[in-house]
């Protein structure tokens, strides 16, 4: 999942001095839900417990309905709204974000810094795609049990800000000062409402863009679909389904076509 400002350049020459945590970055983030959802740690440290409310689904309901504020049920809601809208939220961001820079560049294994793109998403987050990928991990932390959920959070914020680190000083040497002063007026991660640069001249590729975010759409239309049979096992096998879309849809070219 990248997420850089740059179109692409010579993906061989680039390959050749990626970093391998960049260039493994799917694999790094998959293992990553893997773990949280799978929690081996738990069988030894017994931490999260057992029964039908093992889940941070069913945790959070339970601790928001004993404050006597809120019914189980309305708290069962609660948290299944919130995790929707995030699912909603990850899904609109990474696509938006895709659109623009393109499909290919998001999955590419290598750093990309042909040109500065400063249209759609990236006029006021520089980091649309990462902050769509933290939304996905919110939404998809009240499926995990409590100590996998926080595993998950905390590892993929730190991962995704390791992956900024690499990102951004190989795009100051590329871009150069155009770069620099699209940093000073758009935030890394946190979006604004009015944007920090004018568009430049990229048009949006949908087709390919939600091609490559089938998961997160996935995960966002399972949750109205099922959710409200309030079953987190079934949610879980939505998102593996969504997952096996998402790899077959990988299986098709995602070039952004050219003009003319």
């Amino acid at each position: 999942m990248l997420d850089v400002s740059g179109r692409p350049e010579n993906v061989n020459e680039s390959t050749e001095r990626t970093p391998l945590e960049f260039r493994f970055r799917v694999w790094i983030l998959g293992l990553i839900f893997v773990l949280g959802f799978a929690v081996p740690w738990d069988r030894a440290l017994h931490l999260d417990g057992l029964g039908p409310n093992a889940h941070t689904w069913g945790l959070l309901a339970v601790n928001m309905a004993k404050t006597g504020a809120i019914g189980i049920d309305g708290a069962f809601n609660v948290v299944l709204a919130v995790a929707t809208i995030l699912a909603f939220g990850a899904a609109w961001l990474r696509t938006w974000g895709s659109a623009y820079v393109g499909a290919d560049v998001v999955v590419s294994s290598a750093l990309q810094g042909g040109a500065l793109v400063s249209a759609g998403p990236y006029r006021h987050v520089r980091n649309p795609l990462y902050l769509g990928t933290m939304c996905l991990t919110l939404a998809l932390a009240i499926l995990m049990p409590a100590s996998g959920a926080i595993f998950a959070i905390v590892a993929i914020g730190l991962f995704q800000a390791r992956l900024i680190q690499l990102e951004e000083p190989f795009l100051a040497a590329r871009l150069g000062q155009s770069y620099a002063e699209y940093c000073a007026r758009v935030g890394r991660l946190m979006p604004a409402l009015r944007p920090g640069v004018a568009a430049n001249k990229e048009h949006p590729h949908w087709l390919g863009a939600v091609l490559a975010e089938i998961f997160p759409w996935g995960v966002a239309l399972s949750y109205v679909a099922a959710g409200w049979r309030y079953d987190a096992g079934l949610l879980t096998q939505c998102t593996l389904v969504s997952l096996g879309v998402w790899l077959v849809a990988r299986a098709f070219p995602l070039q952004r076509p050219t003009a003319g």
